[in-house]
């Protein structure tokens, strides 16, 4: 007996559309969960542009473009006239061995005074000395042969050949002897100036190099001053103006004078370099001081 088809089509139709309607469904619970993500996207960033609006109104430059420090710095200095300077001596300089050599003696100590041409060091010249008796004896020798062969030329008991040869030799001792003797002369080494011993670099019987450095000396008679000031001074700064300099290691101020202008103006820093000289002899003052130089403009150039 055959059964109706009809039923079995509608009930496989069933489970269908049963799905179909799931899936619409949970597409719409989809779109609607999207939706609300994207509002609260929207007000997240709506929130964040009002933080970053309202954090630069808190750090909102003044009205007037910022000063470089370096800029600020220049104009107070500008203001107060008051610069920083250093003390520094007239002439120094650094004594170095010229022959290699034990030192024997230092008699002036670190910090002591000496005068121009007083001995600094002397070196242990013993070996050299005896290559000098030695430059001389030869020199003597060649000296007795070229004088009996101008007495045998007199005779005409010699050649002209070896009277020459005994000339030459003669002048080559001569030149050993010399040679010797700038050795020896630079055993000892004098003061170049008057001044005062600034540092000792080597210790008695200490043995030097040819180059090494042995003494650090100043000439401290007369200090100067060394400092930088604005191009833009250099309209009434003149060598001979008068000005005073505190110096911070005694508190007091002295008088002093400009010397010399640089030579140039650095285009970068729109400087230039003075140098000035303390009037007056102070005791108290020594080389590597500083302190503060107040200029004074003229009336005409405040």
């Amino acid at each position: 007996m055959m059964k109706n088809p009809l039923p079995a089509r509608q009930a496989r139709a069933t489970p269908v559309n049963g799905t179909d309607r799931r899936i619409t469904a949970e597409t719409v619970t989809s779109i609607r969960r999207w939706q609300r993500a994207v509002l609260l996207a929207q007000f997240l960033s709506v929130l964040a542009c009002s933080a970053g609006a309202a954090e630069p109104s808190k750090t909102q430059p003044p009205a007037h473009p910022s000063i470089p420090a370096s800029t600020i710095s220049s104009n107070l200095a500008l203001e107060n006239r008051e610069i920083r300077a250093q003390l520094m001596p007239r002439q120094y300089t650094t004594l170095a061995a010229e022959i290699g050599a034990k030192v024997k003696r230092l008699p002036v100590r670190e910090g002591g005074k000496f005068r121009s041409g007083e001995s600094l060091v002397t070196l242990d010249c013993s070996l050299q000395q005896a290559q000098l008796s030695k430059a001389r004896a030869a020199l003597y020798a060649t000296e007795q042969t070229w004088n009996a062969n101008k007495r045998l030329n007199e005779m005409n008991s010699v050649g002209k050949v070896e009277l020459q040869i005994s000339e030459a030799e003669v002048t080559k001792a001569q030149a050993e002897v010399a040679f010797n003797e700038a050795i020896i002369a630079k055993c000892v080494i004098a003061a170049p100036f008057p001044g005062r011993i600034a540092e000792q670099k080597v210790r008695e019987q200490q043995y030097v190099q040819p180059g090494q450095a042995l003494l650090e000396v100043l000439d401290d008679s007369m200090l100067e001053l060394e400092f930088i000031v604005p191009s833009g001074w250099l309209a009434w700064l003149r060598p001979g103006y008068n000005f005073q300099v505190k110096i911070d290691e005694t508190g007091r101020s002295y008088p002093a004078r400009i010397q010399r202008i640089g030579a140039r103006v650095d285009p970068v820093s729109q400087s230039v370099k003075l140098s000035a000289v303390i009037d007056g002899k102070f005791p108290e003052l020594i080389a590597g001081m500083s302190g503060r130089v107040t200029l004074a403009p003229p009336e005409n150039h405040k």
